[in-house]
């Protein structure tokens, strides 16, 4: 805001400067504000030139039910264009010019987007405006993992807990832990006895 701020103060001081340092160099002060007519009024023909066209890649762009950005900010850069040319001055004419022609408007739009715009639109998007949006997983889950595996509080591959103990799926259980049980293959054997045996044919014959 400051940048910008000493740049309005700037440039009129400029502008005035560099007018009556021509009008009295090298022209004259009626050729000197001839000249500066005559290129407001120039500007403003490609303006309005510029301004319909921009509207026509507007139009054509919602009609294939694309977002017309680049289109967007064209119109903003037509409509400072406008004033620039309207002030008087060679300096605000010079940039009013850069902001016409299609071949210097297209860098400087293109820094505006990726300066401004875009880092605008994601803090307010979550990321969809520039497509930075974690679909998977979670942000840095690598470094996370790294972070597991370098034995800062989770084995190596492993998830924390909520306690921040180890709660791997592939450890070990640990001996000491009362609510470990053991199971042998002799746990596995049902054994039946007589009377279970002969209920069993009993019921089979019958």
């Amino acid at each position: 805001m400051k940048r910008l701020f000493a740049a309005l103060l700037l440039v009129p001081l400029v502008d005035a400067i560099l007018l009556v340092y021509v009008a009295t160099t090298y022209l004259t002060w009626q050729l000197t504000v001839a000249l500066v007519v005559v290129t407001a009024l120039l500007g403003t023909l490609f303006v309005r030139a510029e301004g319909r066209n921009t509207i026509r890649k507007i139009q054509r762009s919602l009609q294939r039910g694309e977002p017309p950005t680049d289109e967007l900010v064209d119109g903003g850069l037509l409509i400072a264009a406008g004033a620039f040319l309207l002030t008087p001055g060679f300096v605000t004419d010079a940039l009013g010019f850069l902001f016409v022609v299609p071949f210097t408007r297209a860098p400087i739009r293109g820094f505006l987007k990726q300066r401004y715009i875009l880092p605008a639109l994601d803090d307010r998007t979550g990321g969809f405006a520039s497509g930075n949006v974690y679909t998977f997983g979670f942000p840095n889950q690598e470094d996370g993992w790294q972070q597991a595996g370098s034995g800062t509080g989770t084995d190596a591959g492993g998830f924390a807990g909520a306690n921040g103990d180890a709660t791997s799926p592939w450890a070990e259980p640990d001996p000491a832990d009362d609510d470990a049980v053991d199971l042998d293959s002799d746990a596995y054997d049902i054994e039946f006895d007589d009377e279970d045996r002969d209920g069993d044919a009993d019921g089979r014959s019958a």
